[in-house]
């Protein structure tokens, strides 16, 4: 059996992989595992929950909250809000612990649950495999007054959208904006977070049911987001994830704008403000090498580490750097929260075009992207992938052939059952030729059927 843990918490299909004895289980390992460590001494402990709109999270939240107080820990539950919403109440209540039902960008039937520790942090691999061994122990339960209590926040989410808007100093007055909220977590605060901070909104995919979920709309699926920027004459369209950790966004044209080029644009806005600690960005090895350039360009350092912003969060933390992220729009404002926050980025980004009268096209143009093809591989052992002869030297022959014009690069998602075969080449044909040849390759040596 692998790690039950993931680069994001844990997920599967809700009721099936992550069922409510699972959350329960969970929840009370990581209250003994944080009592363990010392990090309730002193004090009566104290957890942050918060959820997406899935109908699951609703059995989940509710085993959760059980969970944590039969362990003795308080909960305070602020229903339906984003992930990086549940991290800055945790930080800002002086919580010892936060915990976020959701599965992000993935399909309604899927769920995770996602810890955060004292201060608003992911929690580290350590202390996750520390939980994960301690499911199912035999614990002696606390009783009468022991027991934790229950209550809900209705002012957290009016609390987050007031912090929020005050991370910046333009206001966005004349801006028109389409959002995509994705039918999820950011389907209330995103819309009226921009709208406090000035901008003309039209808000899309804003009416969770509890099944529509990422259903054809947010950033995974930008087809509407683009069509509605078009046929309204807006500036801009900004699409959020499910959980609304991620930003992504539209021109006034309908090009898409990636988190390579948000990243891009938020760095040379950072490095004018001096903000730009170390005067580096830090992106994972799945930018753009169009990125980099632009980079290199603007004399900014560029630091790289793997996919998954746990490892972005990690290096910024480790050395000092305020701003990182990914292309998938994963982006950290490390001076104003302690994890990827979409409309925090969405913020920033609006206030960029407003500070400087430039268009988002404008803006974006500073990078000059390669083609990148990227095609996930399922049905294939994901751990077998180190040792896949075949595969490496598939791998090896293109990149000969790219020259050093390109790149390929295979990795396992962290998130989903799949191999990525990412290729950027100079032609569109040329990379798509090259990722389908080495996907191949993939199923042929490492499929499981």
């Amino acid at each position: 059996m692998g790690r039950l843990f993931g680069t994001d918490g844990v997920r599967g299909l809700a009721n099936r992989e992550v069922t409510a004895e699972l959350a329960l289980d969970l929840s009370v390992a990581a209250a003994h595992v944080l009592a363990d460590a010392g990090a309730f001494e002193g004090h009566r402990p104290l957890a942050i929950v918060g959820r997406d709109t899935r109908a699951s999270g609703e059995f989940l939240e509710a085993a959760v909250v059980a969970g944590l107080a039969s362990a003795g820990v308080d909960v305070i539950q602020v229903g339906v809000l984003p992930t990086p919403a549940v991290a800055w109440l945790a930080a800002s209540t002086g919580a010892d612990l936060g915990v976020m039902l959701s599965a992000s960008h993935n399909p309604m039937p899927d769920n995770g649950i996602k810890f955060f520790a004292r201060g608003g942090h992911k929690l580290d691999d350590t202390i996750e495999d520390a939980i994960e061994k301690r499911l199912g122990e035999t614990w002696d339960r606390p009783v009468g007054a022991g027991v934790g209590r229950i209550r809900t926040d209705l002012d957290a989410a009016d609390r987050y959208i007031a912090y929020l808007v005050g991370t910046i100093s333009t206001p966005l007055n004349g801006l028109r904006v389409v959002v995509d909220c994705a039918n999820g977590a950011a389907s209330v605060v995103a819309p009226a977070a921009l709208r406090r901070a000035g901008a003309d909104v039209t808000a899309i995919h804003a009416n969770p049911d509890g099944n529509n979920i990422n259903d054809g709309s947010g950033s995974t699926h930008m087809g509407n987001l683009i069509e509605a920027v078009r046929s309204s004459g807006a500036g801009v369209g900004i699409a959020h994830d499910g959980d609304a950790d991620r930003c992504l966004a539209v021109d006034a044209n309908g090009a898409i704008i990636d988190g390579d080029h948000i990243l891009a644009i938020l760095a040379s806005a950072m490095r004018d403000a001096g903000t730009l600690a170390g005067n580096t960005v830090v992106s994972t090895v799945m930018a753009n090498l169009g990125f980099k350039i632009a980079m290199q360009q603007a004399n900014i350092e560029v630091r790289e580490t793997a996919v998954g912003d746990r490892y972005v969060l990690e290096e910024m933390r480790a050395n000092g750097f305020t701003l990182g992220g990914e292309q998938s729009g994963h982006v950290v404002l490390l001076e104003h929260a302690t994890t990827g926050d979409g409309i925090l980025t969405a913020l920033h980004l609006l206030a960029r075009m407003a500070q400087t009268g430039k268009s988002l096209a404008d803006l974006a143009s500073a990078v000059t992207k390669l083609p990148q093809v990227l095609i996930n591989v399922g049905g294939v052992d994901r751990e077998q992938l180190a040792s896949a002869s075949l595969v490496h030297a598939a791998v090896a022959a293109a990149e000969a052939d790219l020259a050093g014009n390109g790149r390929v690069l295979l990795r396992p998602s962290g998130t989903e059952p799949v191999i990525r075969v990412m290729v950027e080449a100079p032609s569109e044909e040329q990379a798509a030729e090259i990722a389908e040849s080495i996907a191949g390759v993939v199923r042929a040596e490492l499929s499981t059927s």
